[in-house]
């Protein structure tokens, strides 16, 4: 699945902001207050509307009216078009109302279209519980055939019909799409939880805060050692010592990362190695991840980091991105920003209360200044991505 557009409706700043022609990598950019955790938190609040209900990810959030765009009633709004496996055009649109202080599903709908001209097949459509689906969709795509539907009712108006439909196998494409959604990694990265000992146990990939670090370390070392070599390679090169890394089990039976630094005789155990090590080491374990989220979302990954590892990452995330996971950062850092394309940077400028975005590739005067071969982050620092300077 690659996301080509983004639309989000009176979502907190987003009054009515849409980011069009997604790239695999995308980098976001804006001045303090200008928006950035808001996009990420609608990643965030989409998967948590599926994974638990709408009713829960809006409570989390404060509540419907914290929720909305200040003078507005909503409905709350965010439409996905993506490009599905087949690579024909899918929308996934979700409106949010509030019914008597109750957060529910306004309307859903998961189209897909059939060629550039087709009309699209309605697999899902529901409001507040009640609607159709689809149950003839393994014709989809064969001309002259006609979409059969057939109604449900969900048990709660505020449950996606996504969650409830792709349950059952009879709703392939709805199961694939709620899929794509439950995967998606909203990184919530602490230090401070990447540290502790972890209990020994299984752990594929990283968790969205980093507290799984050590198991997924061990993960990798057991079944996909050369991924784990890449990752101990990369370490060596990037922080300066650095000649091993494990996951080594205590007599209480935890995990505890160990790194081993040439200089001394004796490991130093994850509490005792800087934020910038721990930090590094994590990112590197989810980045060559064999399996990539097919989205991935990181806010600021410079943090503790040093400048001049910044435009290594950035081509470790792109890499990511061509293995199959899209990929969405926000940063305040010109290094990152150095490393990045300008048709791969997006930036937010805040005007009258409300977010507005932009695309820089299509600034003809940052253009023309790349072409000259001045760099992206030195533009931004200059204050040439008008409304988005640092300061």
């Amino acid at each position: 699945m690659q996301i080509e557009t983004i639309e989000i409706r009176n979502y907190r700043l987003f009054r009515d902001a849409k980011l069009t022609d997604l790239p695999r990598m995308t980098v976001v950019v804006g001045a303090n207050g200008s928006g950035k955790s808001t996009l990420f938190d609608a990643f965030s609040f989409l998967k948590e509307a599926l994974t638990q209900n709408v009713a829960q990810a809006v409570a989390r959030r404060g509540g419907f009216q914290e929720l909305v765009s200040r003078g507005e009633k909503g409905p709350i709004g965010i439409t996905v078009k993506f490009r599905e496996s087949g690579g024909r055009l899918a929308t996934y649109q979700l409106d949010i109302a509030n019914d008597q202080g109750r957060p529910v599903v306004e309307r859903e709908i998961l189209k897909f279209r059939r060629g550039q001209y087709g009309r699209p097949w309605h697999f899902v459509d529901f409001s507040r519980g009640r609607g159709t689906a689809i149950t003839n969709e393994a014709a989809y795509g064969q001309e002259g055939v006609v979409e059969e539907r057939k109604d449900h009712v969900l048990d709660d108006p505020s449950v996606l019909a996504i969650k409830g439909l792709g349950q059952f196998k009879e709703f392939r494409v709805v199961a694939e799409f709620r899929s794509l959604i439950e995967n998606w990694h909203i990184s919530d990265f602490h230090i401070s939880d990447a540290r502790p000992s972890a209990e020994a146990g299984y752990a594929e990939h990283l968790s969205t805060r980093g507290d799984n670090v050590a198991q997924v370390a061990q993960f990798l070392y057991e079944h996909h050692r050369e991924r784990f070599d890449k990752v101990l390679q990369t370490m060596s090169e990037r922080v300066p010592g650095v000649s091993r890394v494990e996951a080594r089990p205590t007599e209480d039976g935890r995990l505890v990362l160990r790194f081993q630094d040439g200089s001394f005789k004796d490991p130093f155990i994850a509490r005792y190695v800087s934020d910038g090590t721990i930090k590094m080491f994590a990112y590197l374990v989810l980045l060559y991840d064999p399996q990539p989220h097919p989205l991935l979302a990181i806010e600021e990954p410079e943090n503790q980091l040093y400048p001049e590892l910044l435009h290594e990452l950035v081509e470790e995330f792109r890499d990511y991105a061509r293995r199959g996971g899209q990929v969405f950062v926000s940063t305040h850092s010109p290094e990152f920003l150095n490393g990045a394309r300008l048709d791969e940077i997006y930036w937010l400028v805040k005007e009258q209360g409300f977010t507005t975005v932009r695309r820089a590739s299509e600034s003809e005067l940052l253009r023309n200044l790349v072409e000259q071969g001045d760099l992206p982050g030195t533009l931004w620092k200059q204050g040439l991505f008008e409304g988005a300077g640092p300061r």
